[in-house]
């Protein structure tokens, strides 16, 4: 079968990487693809952009396209999913009003209260003055968070009263554009960070492995947040034990919840999650898609056909899909960026060292690259996400740095310490 592979970024790269090693794919296109999709056998880029609802329908009723993967937020909100859809068009991903758990934070806060699911007390404004007035009041540190969608950019976690009311006024001055409209200003959580990536056929839902990214460009989590500058999966801090709290207490009454709401959810459901120092999960945000970089952890690690798992939540018989089967051991994965990255940054650098990189035995998924005349070049501010495979935490990462190693580009920049973390935890070698 064909599959149409929405997206051009780490994420896609990887999903499209794990459909192709299923015997029953026999080509998978990207629209519009980066340079990694563009040189991977078996896959083709197809220049369109992700917002041409009618040109990918088009496409994928002429080439008798099997499914479309909708990778990124910003169609799933915008309702590409809908859209195909009326078409008879097989998709994976949420149409526009499952969507809203990512595109709206202020209504996933409500839909969190609707369903009893743990999460940090919260307000929403739409004036700056009043929001303002709210960070003094409550004081640091605070959390201000953009409501829309702003690229994983949005969230500042303001240890200062000047910190908070630099971001109040910076989503006001348009900084985030329409996105900032609105603000959702939240309590602090104290603990650590966990991304449970879970697929759902609108009725039953199952986790993949748990797993942790680093979102701040600085070492030791400093700095701006960025999409993501690293993960690995599947962490530790999540037991068994605790992944079925989250399942009882996270995933299935959102489950729960959007079907009394009347809306039909096929795809991923990215619970966003705080472990708190007690051991308790409280809901950060909800995304509804892959993550990105934990897909490039996560799916490197799953032994089941990716497609029969993304198949049987379309058609809506995930409960008869037998359990399921990973690889035992670790992945790691480790975004370079452009410098200047999560700001203004240059493009258009020749890339070295790939082949040497792909020969060390990790693999190199390609986010802002595209490929033209023979060589593939930057093209954006998370360049490349390097995954390395081991029977531990401390091999896999390694392992992704020593291929890391081998790469080259004018201004490339990498954090040395993805997975500092997991290293104090008990059950981690050294």
């Amino acid at each position: 079968m064909k599959v149409l592979v929405v997206g051009s970024g780490g994420r896609e790269h990887a999903i499209a990487w794990k459909l192709l090693q299923s015997n029953r794919i026999k080509e998978v296109i990207c629209v519009p693809g980066n340079g990694g999709t563009a040189t991977l056998d078996g896959c083709r880029n197809l220049a369109l952009s992700i917002d041409d609802h009618e040109g990918i329908a088009r496409f994928a009723l002429v080439n008798n396209c099997a499914l479309v993967v909708i990778g990124p937020e910003q169609p799933l909100a915008d309702g590409l999913a809908d859209f195909l859809q009326n078409q008879d068009i097989r998709v994976f991903g949420p149409g526009r009003a499952g969507a809203q758990l990512e595109a709206s934070k202020a209504w996933a806060k409500a839909f969190m209260a609707e369903a009893n699911i743990p999460t940090a007390a919260a307000e929403s404004f739409t004036s700056e003055t009043e929001a303002l007035a709210y960070v003094e009041q409550m004081g640091p540190p605070i959390v201000v968070k953009a409501d829309g969608l702003a690229a994983g950019k949005g969230v500042t976690v303001a240890h200062s009263l000047e910190t908070a009311q630099a971001a109040v006024r910076a989503a006001f001055d348009g900084h985030f554009g329409a996105a900032g409209d609105r603000l959702v200003i939240e309590t602090f959580m104290e603990g650590q960070e966990v991304s449970v990536l879970a697929v759902t056929d609108g009725l039953t839902i199952r986790p993949l492995l748990p797993a942790q990214d680093h979102k701040p460009i600085g070492e030791g989590d400093t700095g701006p947040n960025t999409g993501g500058m690293g993960a690995y999966a599947p962490t530790p801090l999540v037991t068994p034990e605790l992944l079925q709290r989250i399942q009882q207490q996270i995933l299935e009454p959102a489950m729960t919840t959007l079907r009394q709401r009347g809306i039909d959810y096929r795809g991923v459901l990215y619970a966003g999650l705080m472990i708190t120092p007690a051991g308790d999960p409280k809901v950060v945000e909800f995304n509804c898609r892959f993550g990105d970089p934990e897909t490039q952890a996560v799916l490197p690690l799953l032994e089941t056909p990716l497609i029969d798992v993304l198949l049987a939540c379309v058609e809506g018989r995930l409960a008869d899909l037998p359990p399921l089967q990973w690889t035992l051991g670790a992945a790691a994965c480790v975004v370079t960026a452009a410098a200047g990255y999560p700001g203004s940054y240059s493009k258009g650098m020749a890339i070295h060292g790939l082949e040497a990189a792909a020969e060390s035995g990790a693999v190199v998924f390609h986010a802002g690259t595209r490929y033209e005349k023979g060589q593939v070049l930057a093209h954006g501010g998370r360049v490349l996400g390097v995954t390395g495979l081991g029977d531990s935490f401390v091999t896999a990462i390694a392992n992704a740095y020593e291929a890391v190693a081998c790469l080259d580009y004018e201004g490339i920049y990498y954090r040395r310490d993805i997975g500092f973390r997991v290293r104090d935890l008990q059950n981690v070698p050294e």
